[in-house]
């Protein structure tokens, strides 16, 4: 046993030495290619050996003969070591590089197609993860050209329903200062409804901007879905008396909701708006909501519109998206809608649009804590 146990320390002692020396070489060289890594990694578990042994052959004075065919036995072992390890990190190199060409690809705009061919599980799992990568980049590239694309639209059309009403103004307020005005009374009643429909324009940009940058600050409260619904109704009435059409509040559940009140007021205050403009007269404007089976709460607001292309759908809510046929006032720069989403997200909902018979259908839905 005490023999054994000075073998093993001999050899123990021999090995070290050797594994000392191979980490300082991994360290000098920690910045060179994986191949002479994996060399030094094979040179140092070969020395580790051979050290042991010839520690334990001094140690246990083995006759020279033996000491040779052990030395003997230990290179033809170091040969076939550091060849393997040559030809395993020239392959990983090899794949690395053809795997770093990829993903240069990408980078540059393009998408991420994966070299052909095996790879360690390492570098598989990578390439999975880049073209992930690729994939998410493509997606927000695609996104950023639309919210570009629908930037350039809002201020398009922002400029264009500036312009008109202040071109206006301009006149009738020369009519006036001129002496002109054959109803001055009924120039100064014109002048205030333009007055306030750029006010309103306003308060819809300044409510959008502040969704996008994140500072729309709720103050959640407990309220009756019922008395939220009511109040918009009541508050959407004049503008549906005026255009003929039929506002329907049944189907109402009087369940509580955690809400801002004032920000979802606006909610529904712009979907029956933007319903009554595109509902033709003698049609009905129809306001439901209920508790889903998931505990959700859904209100929905149904309009006589005909029905939206398919096409369009994915971009109702999109800032400054308005309908062909509803691209001249009074139907708004196309803010409403964007400001709804908004304002929805904001309390952790989502907003949907869907065509039904006669009509497309606008969807809230609010989780049931929020």
């Amino acid at each position: 046993m005490r023999d054994t146990l000075l073998i093993a320390l001999f050899a123990f002692l021999g090995a070290t030495s050797a594994g000392v020396l191979g980490a300082g070489v991994l360290l000098l060289i920690r910045r060179r290619s994986l191949t002479a890594h994996l060399a030094v990694v094979a040179a140092v578990a070969v020395a580790a050996m051979l050290a042991g042994t010839l520690a334990v052959a001094r140690a246990m004075f083995l006759s020279s003969h033996d000491l040779s065919v052990v030395t003997t036995v230990v290179a033809m072992a170091a040969v076939v070591s550091l060849v393997t390890a040559l030809l395993l990190g020239r392959w990983v190199v090899a794949r690395s590089r053809e795997l770093a060409l990829a993903a240069r690809s990408f980078g540059d705009g393009g998408e991420f197609a994966a070299p052909d061919g095996p790879a360690t599980a390492e570098l598989a799992a990578l390439s999975r993860e880049l073209e992930a990568t690729s994939v998410r980049l493509a997606q927000s590239r695609d996104r950023e050209r639309a919210l570009e694309s629908s930037r350039r639209e809002l201020v398009a059309w922002i400029s264009h329903d500036l312009r008109t009403p202040l071109a206006g103004l301009r006149a009738m307020a020369e009519a006036l200062e001129d002496g002109v005005a054959a109803e001055p009374d009924r120039y100064l009643r014109q002048i205030r409804t333009e007055v306030e429909r750029l006010n309103d324009m306003v308060g819809d940009l300044f409510e959008l901007s502040r969704i996008h940058a994140g500072t729309l600050k709720l103050s959640p409260a407990r309220i009756s879905l019922y008395d939220l619904v009511g109040d918009a109704l009541a508050g959407a009435d004049p503008l549906a008396r005026e255009h003929g059409v039929r506002l329907v509040g049944h189907g109402v559940e009087p369940v509580p909701v955690e809400v801002d009140g004032r920000e979802m007021s606006r909610v529904l205050g712009n979907l029956l708006v933007n319903a009554i403009r595109r509902t033709p007269a003698d049609g009905t404007v129809a306001v439901a909501a209920r508790r889903s089976s998931e505990g959700a709460v859904v209100v929905s607001v149904t309009d006589g519109c005909g029905g939206i292309p398919e096409e369009d759908l994915p971009r109702v809510f999109d800032t400054g998206w308005r309908g062909t046929h509803a691209r001249t006032p009074p139907a708004g720069a196309g803010l409403g809608l964007a400001i709804v989403r908004g304002i929805v997200e904001a309390h952790r909902g989502t907003a949907s649009v869907r065509n039904v018979r006669g009509g497309c259908r606008f969807e809230v839905t609010l989780p049931a804590e929020v």
